[in-house]
């Protein structure tokens, strides 16, 4: 068979690109012509899928403190990723995160320099962010409101959530107790005022301008576009041209969810493989089986299932090769029958 393997990172145990690496040579073992490319949706991992950095810049990390961002500048194509410069895990989780103070400054800062080093486009991922300051701090890092003036911005999102509902949606992961949740609601309800008033803007109904606590609806009204963050990747990386002819695609990423199939890596290639009318396989660290449905056109493996927590998380990748060998297996007799 001809094999595209397309996953997304599994989180913590695995990047995209040692997935690829693991399920590809599962394939491979079993004599299949194998098409390699490690997929994304606009949060971490996005800069790695397209082409890894170029540069670094120390800029002003979400609690103030310098943090060496890495981002990308080739050909005029900039690309980066939020959570290199203002991320969760540099305001060392949500424990010891300040959901109020933690800002995008540093964001600002990085296109900033993007823009200052001849960037004409620039893809932004805003995922993992430790922020919910509606992009604020990255405003006031790009100064002028025309910043973008003459630039194709567009800003990798995996969710539709609108603005105001980044308190509620993301704030609690970001460490936020319900008392601050509530204020950093009623601030980003100012501010779609005050960003109305002072670039004619309303993005309180825009799909998308809550990701990254309302950074993405902050880059939105300098005139960034929102655009789905696995439309992004997978338009950079050809991946619809090269799933047209093939037998067999696998995908998958770290958990399956009621989200996976809505922005993520998993759906958006399940719709690929449905335009194709190419057979799909996925592959996942552990499944949600209430909210993800389960479909028995689609062979799937859950690593906790199959081996167990400890082993899902400390032998991922010898793991993904064993699981690989399955769905090959159920694909065989899916075909057969």
């Amino acid at each position: 068979m001809r094999i595209v393997v397309a996953p997304d990172k599994f989180r913590g145990t695995a990047t995209a690109g040692e997935a690829t690496a693991a399920i590809a040579a599962a394939c491979r073992r079993e004599g299949h012509d194998v098409v390699e490319i490690p997929m994304a949706d606009g949060g971490e991992g996005t800069l790695d899928v397209l082409g890894g950095a170029t540069t670094s810049s120390t800029v002003t990390g979400p609690l103030g403190d310098p943090v060496e961002c890495a981002w990308r500048l080739k050909d005029g194509l900039a690309v980066v990723e939020t959570a290199r410069a203002c991320g969760l895990l540099l305001a060392g989780g949500a424990e010891h995160n300040d959901p109020v103070a933690a800002s995008t400054f540093g964001v600002g800062e990085v296109l900033d320099q993007a823009i200052g080093r001849g960037a004409r486009r620039i893809v932004v991922g805003v995922g993992g962010s430790a922020t919910t300051d509606g992009g604020l701090g990255a405003i006031s890092a790009l100064g002028s409101p025309h910043r973008f003036r003459g630039i194709t911005v567009e800003v990798g999102c995996d969710v539709t959530t609108r603005f105001v509902e980044a308190a509620e949606g993301f704030a609690p992961q970001k460490g936020a107790s319900p008392a601050q949740v509530q204020w950093l609601r009623a601030r980003l309800e100012q501010l779609v005022g005050r960003y109305r008033e002072a670039y004619g803007a309303d993005i309180a109904e825009l799909r998308g301008a809550g990701a990254a606590g309302g950074l993405a609806g902050g880059l939105a009204v300098l005139g960034a576009r929102l655009v789905p963050g696995f439309d992004i990747v997978a338009d950079e990386v050809g991946l619809a041209d090269a799933i047209v002819g093939a037998d067999l695609v696998i995908t998958g990423e770290g958990h399956l969810d009621a989200t996976s199939g809505h922005g993520k890596v998993v759906g958006g290639v399940r719709e690929l493989c449905h335009e194709a009318g190419v057979s799909l396989a996925v592959v996942a660290g552990d499944i949600d089986r209430h909210a993800w449905p389960v479909d028995i056109a689609i062979p799937t493996v859950s690593l906790r299932e199959r081996f167990g927590l400890a082993a899902a998380m400390t032998d991922t990748l010898d793991r993904l090769g064993e699981a690989t060998r399955m769905l090959l297996e159920a694909t065989r007799r899916r075909v057969s029958s």
